[in-house]
């Protein structure tokens, strides 16, 4: 091997190189203003199917799923038709079988991340909750404040937020206090023996009845259920609206109102069996001694 001949060959070889740069140059020109169209269009595209969904539909989270899904397929376009400008049909080839084969190898390493995404698509389809719905799903109650594609966030009304992956709120049970617009507050308690079912019945729906936030258009009810240790025992029901409604306080204000209302009807309340039942005393002691 002639080492003398080394620097003409060195030079022969990086003349062919640039050669075929300068030549490659146009090309690889026409591929970037080609990759610049194709993400100016995709941002135009998204931003027009967002503005023309809005239009017929107020499900924001498939509005942003189809704007996204919309602007990844354009640069995905864009960027195959770069590398057939180049010349590099055969790498637009490769690419698509191994976005096939790394696309399977994904799903298999990342099950939990890909059924999210999955379950927050078809939540966006389904809209089993929406944003400003109060729900309550696996343990936590309040506000949804964000449906993203991996997580529903959750103000739970503490100071916090619950962030709770998609498919576990797609695939458990959800109740959804916003959806009919009007939410059902129980009250349970109980009555003396010696008292007046009846009369009591009537003192307590009409005390929550006089509430400012109680639905006048919706049923009060009161029904006894369990003959207790010391008191005969009921449930009354009264609806709230779901929005601007806060049930600890209706719960709490009737609570107030119905202890009120059988006080002033000398109604006795909830005792615990220990407690000596004043009134039956006193009535006991009269049978006893009716001169008395």
């Amino acid at each position: 091997m002639d080492f003398s001949q080394a620097p003409e060959l060195i030079y022969a070889e990086l003349s062919l190189w640039i050669r075929n740069a300068i030549r490659y140059i146009p090309k690889v020109a026409v591929a970037v203003l080609v990759l610049v169209l194709f993400t100016l269009l995709s941002r135009w595209l998204s931003r027009w199917v967002i503005r023309g969904l809005n239009r017929f539909s107020t499900n924001i989270s498939l509005i942003n799923l189809t704007g996204a899904v919309m602007r990844v397929f354009t640069m995905a376009v864009g960027m195959f038709v770069a590398l057939s400008v180049l010349g590099l049909d055969k790498t637009v080839t490769s690419l698509l079988a191994g976005a096939g084969v790394l696309a399977l190898a994904i799903g298999f390493a990342f099950q939990d991340l890909t059924t999210n995404f999955i379950s927050g698509a078809m939540i966006a389809f389904a809209r089993p909750v929406q944003v400003g719905d109060i729900v309550e799903t696996n343990g936590f109650t309040g506000k949804v404040l964000d449906i993203k594609l991996r997580s529903i966030v959750i103000d739970n009304g503490k100071g916090q937020t619950v962030e709770l992956p998609s498919k576990d709120v797609f695939q458990k049970p959800i109740i959804n206090y916003s959806r009919i617009g009007h939410r059902r507050i129980e009250v349970t308690a109980g009555i003396s023996y010696i008292d007046d079912l009846s009369k009591a019945q009537q003192i307590a729906i009409e005390a929550v009845r006089g509430l400012p936030f109680v639905l006048q258009d919706q049923p009060i009810e009161l029904h006894y259920r369990n003959f207790g240790d010391a008191n005969i025992q009921f449930v009354l029901w009264f609806w709230i609206k779901s929005a601007g409604g806060s049930p600890p306080v209706a719960l709490s204000e009737a609570i107030i109102a119905i202890k009120k209302a059988f006080d002033e009807h000398r109604i006795l309340t909830v005792f615990a069996w220990q407690t000596f039942d004043l009134k039956q005393k006193l009535i006991d002691l009269h049978t006893e001694n009716p001169a008395s």
